[in-house]
């Protein structure tokens, strides 16, 4: 079934303007129905939660009510899974503190050199109190974090693996529940950036078996917070870092200082309702469960970004000074609809300024993920150039990109 793009585009304000964004991995743009649910919490339930009175009851059970909806997007086991933070990037420091405090000198965690770098500075952190930092790294000829290299680096003081579901360079989708299923094995944590997965493909913790799992909702159409999942046996042994008369089985809220923001924790609820619409629009029934409808709504944009990935690729494969980091094939199965590349000769930053003053946003760099642009030898062409697509974009806005870079290339 082909997506209908009127109807997706009309959920996002900011598309009405004559500008292309391609620069949706570094953020997404925001949902009317979003935009919707802050102002109706601002204007009718702008006060405290914890009272008895009935604004403030109804102010918790909207709080409450974002929180279960982004929970089971994440197919989390129970709503107080989810923890709503101020970014991913917050909340990974913020568990690599309460993690930490339950680890003694000695105790191994392996990180990656192909992740963000909110995903390795806060577990770098944790040599300070003697803990041996590990690197898994990537195959610079396969741009794969391969697993035999990862069963090399494990042994029994390993406590914990952090990785990423998605490269948001290469946009590699590695697999999650294999790898997972190996560090258990071991005895260890898996702990699982989602941050360039969750925008393309629906999270599911439970089937790739993650112990914590971390996305930006910000990049997922939603409003400027994160959320981290954490299995509610490790979120109920971890030390709290809210006030110490915050009941332990006090859960998320043990993990958020000063609680989560309302009116944005709130607006969680415009994301499920928009991919519940996006499902019935395109046929299927209002009375299955919620998770068949977002699932649905995800295979659409799949599809669709599959194939505006193919045609980007198709191009990029006719300039012989082109390279591309990461995989060749737009194959939904491989990769996610975020394509980097270099082009002899000429600096990744030269590219960015040409695209950009056709009113087309894309990006250069090593977008936080310098591990990567290290190993590659790509920081002295000034990184890498990458089109990261979303499935509201259309056909059209790709062809006035490639028309640039055909000029350009």
């Amino acid at each position: 079934m082909k997506l209908d793009l009127d109807f997706i585009r009309n959920e996002y304000p900011s598309l009405r303007e004559d500008y292309v964004f391609f620069d949706n991995a570094g953020g997404s743009q925001t949902l009317k129905r979003v935009m919707d649910k802050i102002t109706a919490y601002y204007m009718t339930s702008d006060v405290q939660l914890g009272g008895t009175y009935s604004i403030s009851t109804q102010a918790r059970e909207r709080v409450n009510s974002g929180t279960a909806q982004i929970a089971q997007t994440l197919n989390a086991k129970f709503p107080h899974e989810a923890v709503i933070g101020s970014s991913s990037t917050a909340l990974i420091r913020l568990f690599s503190i309460v993690i930490g405090k339950t680890l003694q000198a000695g105790d191994e965690i392996i990180i990656t050199n192909a992740d963000h770098q909110a995903n390795i500075s806060p577990w770098q952190s944790l040599a300070e109190q003697g803990i041996v930092i590990k690197t898994w790294e990537f195959n610079t000829e396969t741009f794969q974090l391969e697993l035999e290299d990862l069963k090399q680096l494990m042994s029994a003081k390993t406590k914990l693996v952090a990785y990423c579901h998605v490269s948001n360079i290469f946009g590699t989708i590695h697999p999650a529940k294999e790898i997972n299923a190996y560090i258990h094995r071991q005895g260890a944590l898996a702990f699982v950036d989602g941050v360039a997965y969750a925008p393309h493909r629906l999270p599911d913790v439970q089937d790739i078996d993650a112990d914590f799992y971390v996305y930006s909702i910000y990049k997922v159409f939603g409003p400027h917070i994160g959320v981290l999942y954490g299995k509610e046996e490790h979120l109920l042994r971890l030390p709290g870092i809210n006030h110490s008369i915050v009941p332990n089985d006090d859960l998320p809220y043990k993990f958020q200082p000063g609680g989560p923001n309302y009116e944005l924790t709130y607006a969680l609820n415009g994301i499920s309702e928009y991919l519940q619409a996006v499902a019935q629009h395109h046929g299927m029934n209002a009375n299955e469960p919620i998770r068949t409808q977002m699932q649905f709504a995800y295979d659409l944009f799949d599809a669709h970004e599959e194939a505006l990935a193919q045609h980007l690729l198709n191009f990029l494969a006719t300039k012989d000074k082109v390279r591309i980091i990461g995989e060749t094939t737009a194959d939904k199965d491989v990769r996610v609809c975020t394509i980097a590349f270099v082009v002899e000769g000429i600096n990744s930053p030269e590219i960015d300024a040409k695209v950009a003053a056709n009113n087309i946003g894309i990006k250069t760099g090593n977008f936080y993920a310098n591990g990567i642009t290290k190993a590659l030898d790509l920081d002295r062409q000034g990184g890498v150039v990458r089109v990261s697509m979303a499935h509201y974009n259309t056909f059209e806005e790709l062809e006035r990109l490639i028309a640039v870079l055909d000029d350009i290339f």
